[in-house]
């Protein structure tokens, strides 16, 4: 396939592939799917979503086989140039990296809360909980897994929480779709355990 885009750039499917790994490189964060298509596309030529995702699985590919430190992650409808974790030590040596977060019991519980009941009320996940979670939903936000997403239009106008971008490339997901079912019986195990910790301060 060969495409003259905006700038009178002929384009064909390995310029392409160089132009989504220069637009993501550029962008750092991760670039909406529908954005992405309107970069590629020109007057004579409109980029399908298949097409495009053929060109990411194409880079992918050629990441894995070629032995390389990137890798493009897709998040919920976008997508993102990002180091390989493996390499993450070797990044750490050299720049100013924050230390990975280690999540304890009680943050996995409360972040599993918000994953699947978001958007959430402090006072929601408490009530499944049993006990108070400011502590680890501030934890939370902290680390950039869990941010405010609006107010509940009810009295006092409590903050809803959900999850973020970061939590979908920590636990290595797509969107939230990817998430595997989760049974009553485990939220009441959330609870019993939060019962049990009651009065205990949350460390990490």
């Amino acid at each position: 396939m060969i495409l003259l885009n905006n700038t009178g750039v002929i384009m064909d499917d390995m310029n392409i592939n160089a132009a989504i790994e220069a637009v993501l490189f550029a962008i750092g964060s991760a670039v909406e799917e529908s954005k992405l298509i309107e970069a590629l596309s020109s007057e004579e030529k409109q980029i399908t979503k298949n097409e495009l995702k053929q060109h990411i699985e194409e880079l992918e590919e050629i990441y894995d086989s070629e032995d390389r430190g990137i890798r493009i992650i897709e998040l919920d409808g976008k997508y993102q140039l990002c180091t390989k974790n493996e390499y993450y030590d070797i990044l750490a040596k050299i720049v100013n990296m924050p230390k990975k977060h280690v999540l304890t019991d009680v943050l996995l519980e409360t972040l599993s809360i918000v994953a699947y009941k978001q958007p959430v009320t402090r006072a929601e996940i408490e009530k499944i909980r049993g006990v108070s979670c400011s502590h680890a939903v501030n934890r939370l936000v902290e680390y950039n897994l869990v941010c405010e997403v609006g107010r509940l239009d009810a009295p006092g106008h409590p903050i809803l929480f959900g999850t973020t971008d970061d939590f979908l490339r920590s636990f290595g997901i797509s969107s939230m779709d990817d998430l595997p079912d989760i049974s009553p019986d485990k939220i009441e195990d959330f609870r019993k355990q939060a019962q049990e910790e009651a009065g205990i301060e949350v460390t990490t």
